[in-house]
């Protein structure tokens, strides 16, 4: 069972508004899974572990329930927003279509030094990985993919992506941690790097499209785990 992670108190020297630097940090730490789905955000508490006042707090609040990363009940309090699984099919179906039309794009105009580019990722990726560093593979298969959407050279399918990866960015870290999903992982991004320095652009579809439903299979069981998790805290708290 995991102990709910604490907010880090903010440095107060950024050149940014206070309200900014609160909702930044916020929605990092529901991103990262510090603030984890389900979880209610007290206003008190939150600004003090952030070593705030309460009403930048309450700010970055509003701003983060307009980008649907929490959402305000009456009279019950605000939470973090959690996914359903019916939310979790959808997102999947559109993402699959949409990263199979962006691969297959891509294995007809990538440039060649952005498969070098893909190909050093894939590299790093692996040895971020020996090194068991989440926060550097995460960073790096972000921007893996980004640079593959890039590739695809339609502006408009990057944003409609980009506003999808947003819904499911909360989840990231526990699905990627999932046990052996890592070497998974890459090897799926290994495959498409592969069909798409081929030009093989109905094979590149295939392999983002495997990628997806490989991803959404341990998405689900990371959210299980994650229920059951909460199940056995709220026991234990009665």
């Amino acid at each position: 069972m995991e102990t709910r992670k604490k907010l880090m108190p903010i440095k107060l020297d950024s050149y940014q508004p206070l309200r900014e630097v609160v909702f930044e940090t916020m929605r990092n730490a529901i991103r990262t899974g510090i603030l984890r789905p389900g979880q209610r955000l007290m206003e008190i508490h939150v600004a003090e572990e952030l070593g705030v006042s309460r009403t930048p707090v309450r700010e970055a609040i509003r701003k983060l329930e307009l980008e649907g990363y929490v959402i305000m009940m009456p009279r019950r309090g605000t939470y973090v927003a959690n996914l359903s699984i019916r939310d979790v099919n959808e997102v999947f179906e559109i993402r699959t279509a949409l990263d199979s039309l962006a691969n297959g794009l891509a294995a007809e105009r990538i440039s060649d030094d952005e498969l070098e580019e893909l190909q050093r990722l894939l590299v790093k990726i692996g040895e971020y990985i020996e090194k068991n560093d989440m926060n550097k593979i995460v960073e790096i298969d972000t921007k893996f993919h980004d640079l593959l959407y890039k590739a695809s050279r339609n502006n408009r399918l990057v944003g409609i992506i980009s506003n999808l990866r947003e819904q499911l960015t909360s989840y990231r870290t526990k699905s990627m941690s999932y046990p052996g999903r890592l070497r998974e992982t890459l090897d799926e991004h290994r495959r498409i790097v592969d069909t798409i320095a081929q030009g093989n652009v109905l094979e590149a579809q295939k392999a983002a499209e495997k990628h997806m439903e490989k991803s959404e299979q341990t998405l689900l069981k990371s959210m299980k785990d994650l229920q059951q998790d909460d199940d056995i805290e709220e026991k234990e708290s009665e």
